[in-house]
């Protein structure tokens, strides 16, 4: 079953990638790769504490926000506002593939998808 959900994040990380290549951005693809690490700034919040670094990693991480980001950048014509939602998709799909989900609140390494790293 995990290699099922891999694959289901690998077609969506590449639907990602093909939306930035086929929606005309006039976006840099260098700034696209730049940026495609930046949800992780959400990291920061674990500096406050687990809570609230779970919470600020979900937001980031979270597909429902990206697609309405996309939706809100479709409907008012904002460029700036489709690309951010695609990118967001596009590296919470990657994260997934990799493994990495939603966080709870009581540990770093638990996540919806299970724990991370080698099993103890």
């Amino acid at each position: 079953m995990k290699q099922v959900l891999q694959l289901e994040e690998l077609a969506q990380m590449i639907l990602g990638i093909a939306g930035l290549y086929f929606i005309s951005f006039h976006f840099s693809w260098w700034l696209w790769i730049i940026l495609f690490l930046s949800p992780d700034i959400s990291f920061l919040a674990y500096c406050i504490n687990k809570k609230a670094g779970a919470v600020g990693y979900n937001i980031l991480h979270h597909k429902g926000l990206a697609v309405a980001v996309v939706a809100a950048g479709f409907l008012y014509r904002t460029e700036v506002a489709t690309f951010i939602g695609v990118l967001l998709f596009t590296h919470s799909s990657f994260d997934r593939l990799l493994g990495y989900g939603l966080k709870y609140t009581d540990d770093f390494k638990h996540t919806h998808l299970g724990f991370i790293g080698k099993k103890k």
